[in-house]
């Protein structure tokens, strides 16, 4: 988890990056006057940018940069590199408590927020029992988190 929040931070630099480049595209109309998003790809765009960095960062080394201080790597069961298809599961399962977002316009943000932070909450539970430390994203894609011996 705290290997996360190290990413974060570089999550953050590249959303700065993508946003700038959503405004270069759009011509600064990202949002029309009432505050609306105008550019039905543009959440796509940021999450196509922020997947690919953690799955471009696992496929090269199985390590992101917030990975690195802890000397963790993702891999197989085997020790192997995990494929294109496994990492996209894995970035998928793991990033699915975010589509509860789109709650917000019903329950409002901070409802929202506290069910993804939930929906966090019970993707890791398995890992207090699964004997390898696996999480929800690991079990469904085939892959684990290994530290140093």
């Amino acid at each position: 988890m705290t290997a996360l929040v190290y990413d974060l931070l570089i999550v953050l630099a590249i959303m700065m990056v993508a946003n700038m480049l959503g405004l270069l595209v759009t011509g600064g109309r990202l949002l029309d006057e009432q505050q609306h998003l105008r550019a039905w790809w543009f959440p796509l765009f940021e999450a196509a940018c922020v997947g690919g960095y953690f799955v471009a960062s696992w496929r090269r080394g199985g390590q992101t940069i917030g990975m690195r201080p802890w000397r963790i790597r993702l891999t197989t069961a085997t020790g192997d590199t995990p494929s294109w298809p496994q990492l996209l599961v894995r970035l998928g399962v793991a990033a699915a408590p975010w589509l509860l977002l789109g709650l917000t316009q019903w329950v409002g943000l901070r409802l929202a927020l506290w069910a993804v932070l939930v929906a966090w909450i019970v993707w890791y539970i398995p890992a207090l029992i699964d004997p390898r430390r696996r999480a929800v994203h690991d079990i469904v894609a085939g892959t684990e988190i290994r530290s140093p011996p």
